[in-house]
């Protein structure tokens, strides 16, 4: 069986670190867990590893988050990867920061990189790991918040919530996404 577990963020060193990037950043954490490597490939940066006999494709695209989906597409087609068997890890300012929601489908909440996945892969039925970053901005300063550098509160925080999204992320592809949900979706 093989899976596509998807980071998004952008590429380029301006962009490290920032709310944004938290798909990279948990994508990032789950490779290095696993002595996983990125090699720099077409649509981006691509990583390959075995999971107890499961195949899995570890992408962060170099596509920029507006256009994810080209990346996403082409890796899901290049490697014959079922809808069900991709998880995209992305960042949701709807939800209090570090809280990890596992869904099999949605809409893309105003979120520019799933809304280009749903156009190129003509559906929103997908799962998603999303992360919250928080909202804690003035009205009209949603893209300066985004794509903001996280505060020392949250800093603290980081790598306990990190390292439940790896949880959640092999949980995903061993169990199952009703399994997963139900274990995690409450903590």
């Amino acid at each position: 069986m093989k899976y596509l577990i998807v980071g998004l963020g952008n590429i380029g060193d301006e962009y490290i670190g920032t709310r944004h990037n938290i798909g990279f950043r948990m994508l990032d954490a789950f490779a290095k867990a696993s002595n996983c490597v990125f090699n720099d490939k077409r649509y981006g940066f691509v990583g390959e590893m075995s999971l107890r006999g499961r195949q899995l494709i570890l992408l962060k695209p170099s596509t920029y988050m507006n256009l994810s989906g080209l990346a996403v597409r082409y890796w899901m087609n290049k490697e014959k990867i079922p809808l069900e068997n991709i998880l995209v890890l992305v960042d949701d300012i709807a939800l209090p920061f570090g809280t990890l929601r596992l869904k099999p489908k949605g809409s893309d909440a105003g979120h520019n990189g799933l809304k280009n996945i749903a156009d190129n892969l003509c559906t929103q039925n997908y799962a998603r790991l999303r992360f919250g970053i928080g909202n804690d901005f003035p009205r009209g300063c949603q893209v300066d918040y985004v794509l903001g550098q996280f505060d020392e509160e949250d800093l603290k925080k980081m790598d306990e919530r990190i390292e439940k999204a790896c949880e959640i992320i092999k949980s995903f592809v061993l169990a199952g996404i009703n399994i997963t949900m139900n274990q995690f979706n409450n903590q």
